[in-house]
């Protein structure tokens, strides 16, 4: 029988990359198509090693408990208590960690995350994510997004959301909604993130009603509530037929729950970069329980395995995809693992890694030769 692995040594190493042909929105918050521009952007990247020769590994979160170093001497596989402890330090860093420990735990047991979580399916269907909208090139007008929602279904992508211009007139984000909705409207499921944009309820309310008329499968995190407001998206759900997704802009399974039994969301956002596979897992459950559908975030093997052990879940976000930026995701990997524009197969679908832990080998020369900081923590 083996010995629970302790934790012995700690490492983070933070690096940077540059996106080419990207640069900020005119308010300097968003990233955006521009060309000729370069975007530096920073990630994360952790060890967790142990007494038994395994390593739990995650690259691509964001941010550290500042408990880590209290890890140190600990029990790799009570995650749940770990979980319990990062929150009561006040959440922050919680994905990070807490994927690092599923990815341990897979390699210790020798099978992949998504089979310690239940497992479900393996092949997991998609849909295209765009970045947003932008004041030149593709992605600039209603009519483009039409045209790249049509690649998209050509490529074989079976749903298509528009992340729309982080500035301008509402009228715009109405037209774009009409023009890709008589386009693929009858072929795709089509979805729309403006990313808590709209300043009022009457903004969201005009964007709303175009998405009732093209039928559209969901309007995420509408207005500049942050995602918070209750009894605003309550309002909201009473007045338009197109289902609200929220949750993004909330953290952990509390929260969530409040959107949810609070009627302020249709679908529930699940994300585990910020919170974890653990407590994702929790939420997944309570919307089970409700008869919910829960969503996931962003692109990555965490959100694979997520996925693929969860029954009440739709699509896989493919994200930030774009005409002329196929992949906007750093190399981080070897093998063929990508989540890029044309990593889907001719069903729309991507697979869930099935070797053992995350089941991706991340290519480590790569981040330390973009590394700019990092500490170490030994017993």
């Amino acid at each position: 029988m083996k010995n629970d692995p302790i934790i012995t040594k700690i490492e983070v190493h933070e690096f940077e990359w540059q996106l080419q042909d990207v640069g900020l929105d005119p308010a300097g918050v968003i990233p955006t198509y521009r060309p000729g521009d370069a975007y530096t952007r920073r990630g994360l990247a952790l060890r967790l090693h142990t007494d038994v020769g395994v390593v739990g590994e995650y690259v691509g979160g964001s941010d550290l408990p500042h408990i880590l170093k209290s890890l140190v001497g600990r029990n790799a596989l009570e995650r749940e208590r770990i979980y319990r402890d990062i929150k009561l330090a006040g959440m922050g860093g919680m994905g990070t960690i807490d994927i690092a420990l599923w990815d341990l735990a897979g390699k210790f047991y020798e099978t992949p995350v998504y089979k310690l979580l239940g497992g479900y399916r393996t092949e997991l269907p998609c849909y295209a994510s765009t970045m947003n909208g932008a004041d030149e090139g593709p992605l600039s007008t209603p009519e483009s997004f039409a045209d790249f929602a049509e690649q998209c279904l050509e490529l074989g992508y079976p749903a298509f959301k528009i992340h729309p211009w982080p500035g301008g007139p509402i009228q715009r984000h109405v037209d774009v909604v009409h023009a890709v909705g008589q386009r693929v409207g009858d072929e795709m499921d089509l979805m729309l993130d403006p990313f808590c944009y709209y300043q009022t309820f009457g903004e969201a309310l005009a964007v709303g009603g175009a998405c009732d008329e093209e039928g559209f499968f969901w309007l995420e995190d509408p207005y500049a509530d942050g995602g918070r407001a209750e009894f605003g998206h309550y309002k909201l759900r009473e007045m338009i037929k197109t289902p609200l997704l929220q949750g993004e802009k909330t953290r952990g399974v509390e929260l969530k729950t409040n959107l949810m039994l609070t009627k302020a969301t249709d679908f529930v956002r699940g994300d585990p970069v910020p919170d974890g596979i653990t407590a994702t897992m929790k939420v997944a459950h309570v919307a089970e329980g409700l008869g919910l559908d829960v969503e996931l975030h962003a692109s990555g093997p965490a959100q694979r395995h997520l996925m693929a052990a969860i029954r009440n879940s739709n699509y896989y976000e493919v994200v930030w995809v774009h005409p002329d930026l196929p992949n906007t995701h750093p190399p981080i990997y070897k093998g063929d693992y990508a989540d890029s524009l044309y990593a889907i197969d001719e069903n729309g679908c991507v697979s869930v890694p099935q070797g053992p832990g995350l089941g991706v080998e991340y290519d480590w020369d790569w981040v330390m030769a973009h590394r700019v900081d990092g500490v170490e923590y030994t017993a």
